[in-house]
């Protein structure tokens, strides 16, 4: 694999990565007050809920996308009274006519309608709201500010029949009066129960989008080290020569761009190869399939007598499950310290080698 094809396969595992991870629409609606800005940033990577951020596309409704992260979202305001029913005409008109797009991309594909703990009470204009979207979309009903049940959430299943499950949150830490200290609650409940409703051509988006539930991140990137263990065991299934092992390398390609884009990282062609640059001990500009393969095999005790002669089925998964492990690890530091939130280039290749030496 010379520097060209080196440079072709990056290309092809970026662009595969990008169209498999895909993108997800959330409507997000809720009474002035209800908390959702603050929801919205306490789920999702890039501060979405910043003030005056979005495109209007009804009245009452804003669309709110921020770049590199593979999540569009519809703010949806307006229900109070004097102001609902021209919301809710101009909301049905617009999800209906995403409904009927051929591309599924310009779907909506879940609702979270919100409903403030602090009220105790399901207004009609909610149900409505909720009657309507239940067309169209899954709903979650999503109780905010939660401090004490005492009922209300079963309460609000009742009134609200057409909600798919109704999860309590709480957004952000809160003290008492007294002192006593509640920490966050409900978010990761709330990320598991719209991964289950949204549609499974959305779900890497959602995932990769979302902050709060970097262990969910981290299944589904060892769901990926899996197949590609498997995919770089079948290539060796008959131990290829040494000289022949960048066979392998498009496979370990496709493994760490579809790792980093769950994650949910703004990446480029140049940064994918940086990173395996940063792997293998070399510089982008150098690598060749060998040079990966080889580099690779020092991660494995006693592999070195490899080079030279065969891979066998084992050395290519076991090489294989060593890098992606060991990128899964460098990932999950860098954006726990970061708080989920997008880390720069530079202190994700800092934890890359750091978890490579």
């Amino acid at each position: 694999m010379d520097e060209i094809r080196f440079g072709e396969a990056v290309k092809k595992a970026f662009e595969e990565a990008m169209r498999e991870r895909g993108h997800a629409n959330v409507l997000i609606a809720g009474r002035t007050g209800v908390g959702k800005s603050t929801l919205i940033n306490s789920v999702f990577q890039g501060q979405f809920a910043t003030t005056g951020h979005g495109r209007p596309v009804t009245t009452g409704t804003r669309e709110i996308n921020k770049p590199g992260i593979p999540l569009t979202i519809f703010d949806t305001r307006g229900l109070e009274m004097s102001e609902f029913a021209t919301t809710l005409t101009a909301l049905k008109k617009f999800v209906g006519s995403r409904r009927q797009e051929a591309d599924p991309r310009k779907h909506v594909h879940v609702a979270w309608v919100c409903v403030s703990e602090d009220l105790r009470r399901v207004e009609e204009a909610e149900t409505t709201l909720v009657d309507m979207l239940a067309d169209y979309m899954p709903v979650l009903a999503v109780i905010t500010k939660a401090r004490a049940d005492q009922g209300f959430r079963a309460e609000v299943q009742r009134l609200l029949p057409r909600a798919l499950n109704v999860v309590r949150v709480r957004s952000l830490p809160e003290e008492l009066d007294d002192g006593h200290r509640l920490p966050p609650m409900g978010l990761t409940d709330l990320i598991q129960a719209t991964v289950d409703l949204i549609p499974e051509g959305q779900r890497r988006a959602f995932i990769a989008a979302q902050k709060a539930d970097l262990a969910l991140k981290k299944t589904k990137a060892h769901f990926i080290v899996g197949a590609s263990v498997s995919t770089a065991m079948g290539i060796a299934a008959t131990p290829i020569p040494f000289a022949d092992a960048f066979l392998l390398v498009p496979v370990q390609l496709a493994m760490i761009a579809g790792i980093t884009a769950t994650y949910g990282l703004d990446f480029s062609e140049g940064f994918l190869s940086t990173v395996v640059a940063s792997t293998v001990g070399g510089t982008a500009a150098t690598l060749s399939g060998r040079a990966i393969v080889g580099g690779l095999l020092k991660l494995l005790p006693g592999a070195g007598s490899v080079v030279g002669g065969a891979v066998s089925a084992a050395t290519a998964g076991a090489m294989t499950t060593a890098l992606g492990e060991a990128y899964i690890v460098a990932l999950d530091t860098v954006l726990s310290r970061y708080g989920g939130e997008q880390p720069n280039s530079d202190a994700v290749l800092d934890a890359v080698r750091a978890a490579f030496k």
